[in-house]
């Protein structure tokens, strides 16, 4: 009798192992098609936000169609289209109509920019629309004279900066700028593509600030591409995290895990002293004032000599325009008058108007964004009276002009305070 079952249990497990391997197979089997499945969906979106935000093929190619038809000229003009030397490397762009690449420039290492037509949207099974140019380079019209052409930089110059006394001088700088041969005069091509970058409120911005050092230094352009220096360090702080982690990490986590990957406190004090000069300068500079409306660690960088770089100037707006904007804004509460993350002022809820003054000066703005960044690693002796003066600048209200004795002071004890602690280091 038990030899009769032996063999029938033998053959219940084996039936029973089988199974279960046939189980563990497709189990597996499944998890294997769900893997290439998934990872092929998203290497094709990738592949796609890739090739909708690269585009710098298109903006070289009608670019370059612009300078052989003689619309253009500029002093990296010849370098990018003709000779080669000028070259488009890593992909940087964050939106696809503001084209970001690195670049070499013979033995410079460059960042390129340069705007192509508009993106129109449509839906899947739809033909396309053509694509909108983004520079017409009509301006100025054969025929303007040098004189008429000074007069067109300076009333821009004037509905961008306000009336200001020192706008004549600028306007010389950049007919320099746009003497691309440097022969002396600048030609009808020259102008159409200075006139074009003018349009672009960070270039301008940019070149009033590179005297001081604030920002990247113009090396060239072809129409509305322009090559300016590299920053080669960047963000000033912050960690990347991939996009599924963003939305689990906690604001206060990653507060902290944003200062991991930061120099020595010698070196971010150095850093911070640029940021603060920066807001020194721009408050009644030789242009007029101008406000801080995107204090974001992306928009700043730093040197291999730890001097901090404004790598977008688009992150500051001019006082002048920035008032404009209020006037013409409808409120209903203070949050309908912001302007960028940063600039913000109350609700006339009588008028339903937006007041002109900001609410927060530039030094506490700044202020706000180095308190983490500098107290974290601070020396002991040093940290209580730091985290004083931080929070007296945070404190700030009110627009500059308003305080300027109490905003001046404040800046300067906290510039003496981080400088009374790295004079005596290399990193001065």
């Amino acid at each position: 009798m038990a030899r009769r079952l032996f063999p029938r249990a033998w053959i219940n497990k084996s039936f029973y192992f089988q199974a279960r391997i046939s189980f563990v197979r497709v189990k597996y089997l499944f998890l294997t098609w769900l893997t290439v499945f998934v990872g092929g969906w998203v290497i094709y979106v990738q592949y796609s936000n890739y090739t909708e935000l690269c585009r710098g093929h298109e903006c070289k190619n009608s670019i370059c169609d612009k300078y052989r038809r003689g619309i253009i000229d500029g002093s990296a003009c010849s370098s990018l289209c003709d000779k080669d030397t000028l070259y488009l490397g890593r992909c940087l762009s964050t939106s696809p109509n503001h084209q970001v690449y690195t670049g070499g420039w013979g033995d410079v290492d460059g960042v390129i920019r340069c705007r192509v037509g508009e993106v129109l949207h449509y839906e899947l099974g739809e033909e396309p629309e053509p694509r909108r140019e983004a520079a017409v380079f009509d301006k100025p019209t054969r025929g303007t004279s040098v004189k008429k052409f000074r007069e067109m930089v300076f009333n821009h110059f004037k509905s961008k900066l306000g009336e200001q006394a020192n706008l004549a001088s600028l306007v010389t700088k950049i007919l320099t700028v746009a003497d691309g041969n440097k022969d002396g005069h600048v030609s009808l091509p020259e102008a159409r593509s200075a006139w074009a970058l003018l349009q672009l409120d960070e270039v301008l911005l940019g070149l009033l600030l590179q005297d001081r050092g604030h920002t990247p230094r113009l090396l060239g352009f072809c129409g509305d591409l322009y090559v300016t220096e590299r920053v080669p360090y960047g963000p000033l702080y912050g960690l990347g995290l991939p996009w599924p982690l963003e939305a689990w990490v906690p604001s206060e986590a990653r507060r902290s895990m944003d200062q991991w990957f930061t120099p020595s406190w010698p070196r971010k004090a150095k850093i911070s002293m640029g940021l603060l000069e920066l807001v020194e300068d721009i408050f009644h500079g030789n242009y007029g004032s101008f406000l801080m409306c995107d204090l974001s660690a992306n928009h700043f960088g730093y040197t291999d000599r730890h001097d901090l770089r404004l790598t977008d100037p688009r992150a500051i707006v001019s006082e002048d325009a920035f008032r404009r904007t209020m006037r013409a804004l409808h409120c209903e509460k203070d949050d309908d008058c912001v302007l960028g993350p940063d600039c913000r002022t109350s609700c006339d809820m009588a008028q339903k108007r937006c007041r002109e003054e900001v609410t927060q000066p530039n030094l506490a703005k700044a202020c706000g964004a180095l308190r983490d960044y500098l107290l974290r690693g601070a020396p002991s002796e040093l940290r209580e009276e730091l985290e004083r003066q931080l929070y007296a600048c945070m404190a700030l209200r009110g627009s500059a002009g308003q305080m300027d004795m109490e905003h001046s002071l404040i800046l300067n004890n906290l510039k003496a305070l981080l400088w009374r602690q790295i004079s005596h280091t290399k990193d001065s």
